[in-house]
Formats: C-alpha cells, structure tokens, sequence
C-alpha cells in the first residue's frame, strides 16, 4: 500500500513563486501541489484537520479532504487551468461524501467560470490559495450528509490518517 505522506510531498515542492509556476505550467502537478498546500493552511486556522489525495468509496480521489470538530466533512477540488476545470465531469460526485464543497484556485484564474449554473455557485465555495496561504471568496453551503453516509467517509479518512502516520513513524511497516 503506498500513500503519499502529506508534509513530505510538500517539502520536496521547489521555492519557485507560485503565480510563475502556474502560469509557465498551467496544468502541472507541482501548482496543483501549492494550491493544496495553501488550502491546507487556511482550513487548519478554522480548526479543519485535512488529509491530500484521498480516495473516496466511490471511486473518486478528493485533492482535499477535511473534518472539522463537530465531523462536518469538507472536500476541495483543486483546479489550476480553465481546460482542467471544464473537462471535470466527476466532481458532482464528491457532493455525496461531503457536508460543503470548495473548488481551490491559485491568484489569477478566471473566477467568473465558477459563477457558471453548471458549477452550482449556490452550493459550492470558491478558495483562492498559493504555496503559502489561502482566503475564501465565497463561502460554500452546508448541506448535511446523511448519517449512514457521515460514519462511511469520516471512518475511512481515520483509518486513511492512522495509515499515513504509521507509515511516517514506519516506513517499513507495509512493506511485507
């Protein structure tokens, strides 16, 4: 089993400036990586512990994935090029796995697109983020999971944390 250790993906992401690396390489997977990272600065100073890249039992992986202290389930769907997020046809599916639902963007991107009825701007948030913060510039809205539904995902992303820092403290544990 491999999972990608959070704070070590992000130690090993160059100092480049994040606007640059976004604009100079709109679709690459190291913007994608600030923008989560920025995220994940902001949703810790509300209080949301947050996992990267998790899947999901639907078959879906969230770029982010949160939980905050009364288990309100967050996911964010990290998008970095206008092609990226119009070709995204899946993410009405994250809804079923979360209780609020943001698409993350760095500095410059077309927030209008967002505003666009088939991205549900009533009902999803919109976080500007780069490397080193992030800023809500709409709130998303709450919709409460169902019960059965909360238990599934909350339990899978424990369980995903305690892989992850077991495999922190011991990297050797999974190999067999």
């Amino acid at each position: 089993m491999t999972d990608t250790i959070d704070s070590l993906a992000f130690d090993s992401v160059p100092a480049a400036s994040p606007p640059d690396a976004c604009v100079e390489h709109p679709g690459s997977p190291l913007c994608a990586a600030e923008v989560a990272r920025g995220v994940q600065r902001l949703l810790l100073r509300r209080d949301l512990m947050s996992m990267t890249e998790v899947p999901l039992d639907n078959g879906r992986r969230a770029d982010v994935l949160a939980v905050d202290a009364k288990g309100c389930l967050t996911v964010v769907e990290v998008k970095v090029s206008r092609a990226d997020l119009m070709a995204d046809a899946k993410w009405p599916d994250y809804l079923a796995c979360c209780d609020r639902y943001y698409w993350a963007v760095p500095a410059g991107f077309d927030l209008g697109l967002l505003d666009l009825p088939g991205f549900l701007p009533a009902r999803t948030g919109v976080i500007v983020a780069d490397r080193y913060d992030a800023e809500v510039v709409r709130e998303a809205a709450t919709e409460a999971l169902p019960a059965h539904a909360r238990k599934r995902v909350t339990l899978a992303f424990a369980r995903r944390a305690a892989r992850r820092v077991t495999a922190l403290v011991d990297p050797e544990a999974f190999a067999a």
